[in-house]
């Protein structure tokens, strides 16, 4: 029972994410949209107004007029809407789920012996520390780098680039790639905590005293919602990437994360000069060969023929040995690294390890992605003996 409510926890704290995720990245997505879509007033009332760009637009069978004050408007209206719960319920969510698959459980989620030989308890440690440094010295250089741009991102680039590294040589690939996704996705949501939404709060309250609003606030809150927009799908990504083990399992896995990130910040910057009215092709195009770039450098080798007479010398006995050996620790009715079977796949039954033959074949031989993080040491020459069963038939 205590499985099965874990799984529901599980499962409602992903849906939630999503939900959240979705408003939050479409929200940033639309604004940023807007920004760059707006065109100087023409009617001179805006103008005395202090509008300094408007927009005209149907959907939904309604025609909109949004507008953008350069300042601040005459009056402040009394139902001003807040963006910022979006991006709070989305991190309160992931870390949840993060919490739930990989804090709780370090061994099996966070740790490979084979990367780094570390206790559960530093493993979480060291994943918390990811996403607490990750802001500090991102907020560093932004703060110390205000008016420096262009020096400021290729420093937050190389510092992500860095970071990927180390996670790649300190945990599993699998987890690895979702804490550099957490941490980028830390800074996302601490730009709106300590900086987008008290700045806007400042600014209204200087209104409401009648005081003259200091420019500043606008400007910094400007900068950190541009940064958060070409973060955005390079974290998708990094979140999308444990149902992909072919990008987390290969040797060098932190250069295809920060490749495949690249890629996702160049088709970023394409539509973005899109809505000012740029179409550069360019951006879209150097990322499609990155990303094919990288899908033919990771592509797995194509088995080895087998040898007719070997692979019919492999009996199902061998086979069923090493899932004893390897796999029922966690794909088993009474799982010990588990609190329940992985997808409800149990192999303590001949009928089931036969039923399931393809699947164990694409995980364990082709991929190598099972076991998770080779938890159980499942050698070569055992993923080897599956596969010459497999290829012979498995019978």
């Amino acid at each position: 029972m205590e499985a099965y409510l874990l799984d529901w926890v599980n499962l409602l704290l992903r849906w939630t994410h999503v939900i959240v995720a979705i408003a939050w990245i479409g929200s940033s997505f639309y604004f940023v949209w807007l920004d760059n879509s707006l065109r100087a007033p023409v009617s001179e009332e805006l103008k005395k107004m202090g509008v300094g760009g408007e927009l005209w637009a149907v959907h939904g069978g309604g025609f909109y007029n949004p507008q953008k004050y350069l300042g601040a408007p005459p009056k402040l209206p009394e139902d001003l809407h807040w963006f910022y719960w979006e991006s709070y319920s989305t991190w309160l969510s992931g870390f949840g789920l993060f919490s739930v698959l990989y804090l709780f459980n370090p061994k099996v989620f966070l740790i490979d012996p084979s990367v780094a030989n570390i206790s559960p308890a530093v493993a979480v440690i060291a994943a918390l520390a990811f996403l607490a440094v990750g802001w500090l010295v991102y907020d560093s250089l932004c703060r110390l780098l205000q008016n420096r741009e262009k020096l400021l991102a290729v420093l937050v680039v190389l510092y992500v680039v860095a970071a990927s590294w180390a996670a790649c040589h300190l945990f599993a690939g699998r987890a690895a790639f979702l804490i550099i996704g957490a941490m980028i996705a830390t800074i996302m949501s601490a730009n709106v905590f300590f900086w987008i939404i008290p700045g806007q709060r400042k600014v209204v309250a200087a209104m409401k005293a009648g005081q003259p609003v200091d420019p500043i606030h606008g400007k910094r809150g400007k900068q950190r919602s541009v940064h958060n927009t070409y973060f955005t799908l390079p974290v998708l990504f990094a979140m999308l990437s444990n149902h992909y083990n072919m990008t987390y399992s290969h040797p060098h896995n932190w250069l295809v994360l920060v490749m495949i990130m690249v890629a996702g910040v160049l088709v970023r910057q394409f539509f973005i000069l899109r809505h000012k009215g740029v179409v550069n092709f360019a951006y879209p195009a150097v990322a499609i060969a990155i990303l094919a770039g990288v899908a033919a450098w990771i592509a797995p080798a194509s088995p080895a023929k087998t040898d007719a007479q070997a692979a019919k010398g492999v009996e199902f006995g061998q086979v069923q040995q090493i899932v004893q050996a390897r796999c029922v620790q966690c794909h088993s009715a009474q799982p010990t690294l588990m609190p329940s079977a992985p997808k409800g796949l149990m192999y303590d039954q001949p009928d089931a390890i036969k039923a399931s033959a393809q699947l164990i074949y694409q995980q364990v031989v082709v991929q190598k992605a099972m076991p998770l993080g080779n938890l159980t040491h499942m050698t070569d020459e055992e993923r080897s003996v599956i596969g010459k069963w497999f290829e012979a038939g498995a019978k």
